[in-house]
């Protein structure tokens, strides 16, 4: 068995350029079905929680008659 380094064959600037492509592709895990469904539900929650604080502030200043 040889292994010296000489033997081996160094990849080409094309093929470097590739396997960083495809590195990076494989980098990114897809987001299942229900990430997104977990994402989209905090988003929402956030959203409707400071519109709620907005109303209540907006109801303190209100002046009581």
């Amino acid at each position: 068995m040889n292994n010296r380094t000489s033997d081996r064959m160094t990849p080409t600037a094309a093929q470097r350029e590739a396997q960083k492509v495809f590195r990076d592709t494989r980098a990114e895990a897809p987001v299942s079905e229900h990430e997104r469904d977990q994402q989209a539900f905090h988003a929402n929650r956030e959203r409707l929680k400071s519109e709620r604080i907005a109303r209540e502030a907006a109801a303190e200043q209100k002046p009581k008659t």
